[in-house]
């Protein structure tokens, strides 16, 4: 069975297919939670808040083909409510594992998308992270389509003035 075909029996109150479809959907969801949270137990947590969420929510799920989409927003959602609560930005005084390869690299990326506002960091996030299309990122936004490629094409121009030396600063 497809996703589509479990988001549509878990909208209509089959735990089994809701259970089948977190299953899927919970990767994404700690990747996401992580990119935000910035730290492992909270993402975890989070991904248990979600799923509790979307579990009392999931019958007001409209169209089943974009349930990935409203898993993620459900996500993004709990996530800057979490990040309001503490008060604060994450945290990008994290070492890299120095065991990692690319260790200095993945840093020097961390670095560079931290330099970004938190919608450009989100917008990246979901195209490049969890390789989204841009209609799932219009849709999860609610902007157009247009809109997300603007943008889109506007944080990566200060990516790359970040990672060439020329601007470091990003709220240019």
């Amino acid at each position: 069975m497809e996703e589509t075909e479990w988001a549509a029996r878990a909208a209509k109150g089959d735990q089994e297919a809701f259970i089948r479809l977190m299953e899927l959907h919970k990767a994404t969801l700690y990747r996401t939670a992580f990119a935000f949270l910035k730290d492992q137990h909270a993402s975890i947590e989070a991904v248990q808040e979600v799923t509790a969420r979307a579990y009392k929510a999931v019958r007001r799920l409209k169209n089943p083909a974009f349930a990935k989409t409203w898993l993620t927003r459900i996500m993004i959602n709990y996530c800057q409510d979490e990040l309001k609560r503490r008060g604060r930005e994450p945290s990008s005084d994290r070492l890299p594992d120095p065991g990692a390869r690319d260790a200095y690299d993945r840093f020097e990326l961390d670095e560079a998308l931290e330099a970004l506002p938190g919608e450009s960091r989100r917008l990246i996030h979901l195209k490049y992270f969890e390789e989204m299309k841009i209609r799932e990122i219009a849709e999860l936004e609610q902007i157009p389509e247009g809109t997300v490629k603007s943008r889109l094409h506007y944080s990566l121009r200060q990516l790359r003035e970040f990672f060439t030396g020329k601007g470091g600063n990003a709220d240019v």
